[in-house]
């Protein structure tokens, strides 16, 4: 199979807010070998017990077709789609990121976080928390910038998505 074939894929997870839930949707991909690029899961409606997983995977449309397929047996779930495939949606990630910088790099460091809408957090005189929200590339490209200047460390939460219109879940 060439790469060429291979597409990213954001599927949305309704299920039950049970405990194990996670760890049987967790289980049918290492099982299987197909690789979790992201994972968020939250409970979205407190009433009626559910839980929303995004997952970001990759794979040939028919291994995307067979995750979902496989997502949708299990017993507590409710709704399996592919936010990719089933047209336009916003999909947004948050990050918290470290950067070590003293003297003229600060300045640097300012200049590019204000750039790229970064919100600064916390500030040491060698260091800045920033808290940067976006698309996956965004986050990608401010972490590539920062590199070189002195990024410490990264905490991300994953992709979370929702389909654009009247489309749900």
């Amino acid at each position: 199979m060439a790469d060429s074939d291979q597409r990213t894929a954001t599927i949305s997870v309704l299920v039950e807010n049970e405990s194990g839930v996670l760890a049987r949707v967790i289980g049918l991909f290492s099982g299987r070998g197909y690789n979790i690029e992201s994972l968020t899961v939250a409970e979205v409606d407190r009433a009626r017990g559910q839980s929303r997983i995004n997952i970001v995977t990759t794979g040939t449309d028919m291994v995307i077709e067979q995750i979902k397929a496989q997502l949708d047996r299990l017993v507590p779930v409710h709704r399996v789609s592919d936010l990719t495939k089933q047209g336009p949606h916003v999909a947004r990630e948050m990050a918290l990121v470290k950067v070590l910088a003293t003297g003229a790099a600060r300045d640097e460091v300012l200049r590019m976080a204000d750039a790229f809408r970064a919100r600064v957090l916390d500030t040491t005189a060698a260091s800045f928390v920033f808290e940067i929200t976006g698309g996956t590339e965004k986050i990608d490209a401010f972490l590539t910038l920062m590199g070189p200047i002195g990024l410490a460390e990264v905490s991300r939460t994953g992709v979370v998505a929702l389909a654009r219109g009247s489309e749900t879940i």
